[in-house]
Formats: structure tokens, sequence, C-alpha cells
């Protein structure tokens, strides 16, 4: 137990000295996607989880691919070497809880609430956006969303917001919504007009 609220309280020292140094920078927006590209790396590459996690593998080996990694991947100078310090410290296999504080900090900075979408089948950016301004006008302050998809997931939809329960009102309008996205998966649909039903 002490082992994961150490690992917990590090996750958000990193993460706090990043989005600060990001801010400094006027590159909170690069980093994000630097860090949304390297979650999406570390999902579909099983070579990448073993270089973050592996104890058999050096100090020196980790910083030196993971620098390779974000040079080829064109990451901000200050992800790069944020990455390079975490690798050096040999902390490299906390950067998915690191990446979740950094998202979370990053919202409170633009006083944005996270929302946690589970859907049943991919949505198109369109789609996201309409849910997005959707839930922003629901819940009264601007909504940050990550889309899960859940292929066996029952009903279609399930929204997180923040610590909220969601009220019946706006689940009627996600029901709508979610009906529109299914009834019209191929089509091109207005979806904000659904969005900002009443």
């Amino acid at each position: 137990m002490a082992s994961k609220q150490n690992s917990g309280a590090a996750a958000i020292r990193y993460a706090t000295a990043l989005v600060e140094i990001a801010a400094n920078a006027k590159k909170i927006d690069s980093v994000e996607k630097d860090l949304n590209d390297l979650s999406a790396m570390l999902v579909s590459s099983t070579d990448l989880q073993t270089l973050l996690n592996s104890p058999l593998i050096s100090r020196e080996d980790q910083q030196n691919a993971i620098q390779v990694i974000a040079k080829k991947a064109k990451f901000q100078d200050v992800t790069t070497n944020f990455l390079s310090l975490v690798a050096q410290n040999r902390r490299l296999s906390m950067m998915p809880a690191i990446t979740k504080k950094v998202h979370q900090e990053i919202s409170k900075l633009r006083g944005q609430v996270d929302a946690h979408v589970a859907t049943a089948f991919k949505l198109s950016k369109e789609q996201e956006n309409a849910l997005q301004e959707s839930l922003t006008k629901a819940v009264g302050k601007e909504v940050a969303i990550k889309v899960e998809v859940q292929e066996d997931l029952i009903g279609g939809m399930v929204v997180t917001v923040g610590s909220q329960i969601i009220d019946d009102s706006v689940k009627r309008k996600l029901e709508r919504l979610k009906i529109a996205m299914k009834s019209n998966a191929n089509n091109n649909v207005d979806m904000a007009e659904v969005a900002n039903q009443n």
C-alpha cells in the first residue's frame, strides 16, 4: 500500500512540474498532444510497454530509446526533456499515471471538468464535438471528454462527468444524441443541432 501511495505522490509531483514548465513555455496544448500520442503508442506497441516497464533494461538504454522515440514523433523539447528526466530517474513505468495527472492538472488550469465517455461504437470528430458541447451546456462548465470504445457495452453509452451524477434531463438529451449517432452513423448529420435541443 505504501508503495502505491508513494508512486501516486511521485506521479503528482512529476505531472505538476511538467504542467508548470509547459505553461511557462506556452506549450500546454503541444505537450498535451505529445502525451496523447505517447499513450496511443503504448496501447499499440508491446515493445514500448517493455521499454517502459522492464527492470532488465538499463537506465541509459531507456533514456536513449525514449529520446529516439520522442525525436521520431517530433515531440516538443519540453516533452522530450521531461521524458529523458523520467527515464534517468527510472520512472518510465509511471508514465500512464503521470499522463493521467497531467490531463487533470491541465483541465484545472483551463477551468474544465473531465468527462469519461464509454461507447459501444467509435464516434466521429463531429459527434465528439457535439457531445462535448451538450455536456458543457448541461454541466455549466467547460467539459473535456475522453472517449473509450467498449464494443461489449450494453446500452450504447455511459458518461461520467467528474464526480457528478448526471440528472434525468441530461440523460434524456444524451439518449437523443445516442439515437441520432446510431441511426445516422453513415450519414452527414448536423450533430450540434441534436445536442442543442432542449
